[in-house]
């Protein structure tokens, strides 16, 4: 015999409180390490790749078994909330990657991320289409909010992101979006990382790249300039909170 309508929506509710309650409670309080890190070889123009298309190469989680490598050697996000943070911390750097997105999928691509269970503090570049949430690919979350859908479900795009002192840039394949001062100096360094955010999404990557950039922020944005042609001296757009 089911129970009344009302009591078995309640119960319904009740398990799923339940659930989270107890995968917080069961998730590690300490980081899980997969693999053993890649070394840290530039290329040609001085970018090295973070990941070996093979293993975890020495990212950090607290949520594991979120993150796989597949036949491709694409890294792909599925299941609970799970963020994946890079073994080293940076200050100015470059971070790139291509990303890919179901329908109604939740990414995001973390930099100056504090390495800490849950949400992290740290500046969010949105990887986001067609879910319910406003703040769409390109947007540096909460802080300059991107309204507009750039990107199609399902297809591939390359979100480049430049964070040099108080400044941030997030560039959507060939149009830079986000051109920020965050004159609270909000976060100073970090680790990078990649979201999972939810069990309906899926999300992808590849070709996830970073570049350090030096302390001195004239000769971090020279360099910069350089990966970034169309990145101007000063920001476009003085968005501040």
């Amino acid at each position: 015999m089911h129970p009344p309508r009302r009591l078995h929506t309640l119960l319904v509710i009740l398990g799923l409180i339940t659930g989270v309650v107890s995968h917080a409670q069961n998730a590690p309080k300490t980081p899980v390490v997969e693999g053993t890190p890649t070394a840290e070889t530039p290329d040609a123009h001085g970018w090295h790749h973070l990941f070996d298309g093979k293993t975890l190469s020495g990212w950090k989680t607290f949520d594991p078994g979120g993150w796989t490598i597949n036949a491709d050697g694409h890294l792909v996000g599925k299941g609970p909330r799970s963020h994946l943070f890079s073994p080293k911390t940076y200050k100015n750097v470059q971070f790139k990657a291509d990303a890919k997105l179901n329908h109604k999928g939740n990414s995001g691509m973390y930099f100056r991320a504090k390495l800490m269970p849950g949400w992290p503090d740290g500046y969010e570049a949105q990887v986001e289409n067609t879910s319910p949430d406003p703040q769409r690919t390109g947007s540096l979350y909460n802080r300059a909010k991107m309204l507009d859908q750039l990107i199609a479900d399902d297809t591939w795009w390359t979100q480049h992101i430049i964070a040099i002192g108080n400044r941030v840039i997030i560039k959507v394949n060939d149009k830079i979006v986000v051109d920020f001062i965050d004159e609270k100096r909000s976060f100073l360094e970090g680790h990078l990382a990649l979201q999972q955010h939810d069990p309906g999404s899926v999300v992808q990557y590849r070709n996830v790249m970073a570049k350090a950039l030096p302390e001195d922020e004239a000769a971090a944005l020279a360099i910069a300039r350089k990966d970034m042609p169309d990145l101007g001296a000063e920001p476009l757009v003085k968005t501040r909170k």
